[in-house]
């Protein structure tokens, strides 16, 4: 389905004076789970060029996706998030392209994921990129007590040479 009044988005890389906005996405986004700003902080400064914002027509970030640099081929993305009254606009999926082409100018081969099994607007997008779901079903308290994660992964083809 295509996003409904897609804004202007710019995609780049997360610069330090981007933490206030960061930390207010990811509290609009996980608000029962919110990462703490030191967390938050430290991601910044080891993954820079892994942690995307998208930043609407005004300049105001309003969503990001935080991966991990490729280690033995094999990446992550830890986290994607998107303050609510933006959802639905394509930025979750124009920042999973941009982070998807980057892992893969970086050497991975494989990303993986976690997504929480009734999270379906998350699970579809990761379908959609050619995420595949552990044929094993939900890992029950994955991530604690009730947090029952799905793993998804995505083989990525080499980058093509000119």
């Amino acid at each position: 389905m295509p996003a409904p009044h897609a804004p202007s988005v710019r995609v780049r890389p997360v610069d330090g004076h981007d933490m206030p906005d960061l930390v207010r996405v990811d509290r609009e986004a996980f608000p029962d789970d919110p990462m703490p700003y030191s967390v938050l902080r430290q991601f910044v400064d080891m993954f820079a060029e892994n942690l995307l914002v998208a930043e609407d027509g005004d300049g105001r970030v309003c969503a990001y996706l935080l991966a991990t640099p490729p280690n033995r081929g094999e990446s992550w993305i830890f986290s994607l998030g998107v303050a609510p009254g933006m959802r639905r606009h394509g930025l979750a999926r124009a920042l999973m392209r941009a982070s998807l082409e980057n892992l893969r100018a970086e050497g991975a081969a494989t990303v993986l994921l976690w997504v929480e099994p009734n999270n379906k607007p998350a699970a579809t997008l990761y379908d959609s990129f050619g995420f595949v779901s552990d044929p094993r079903g939900p890992r029950r308290d994955h991530f604690g007590p009730g947090a029952d994660r799905i793993r998804m992964t995505l083989r990525l083809r080499p980058p093509t040479t000119p």
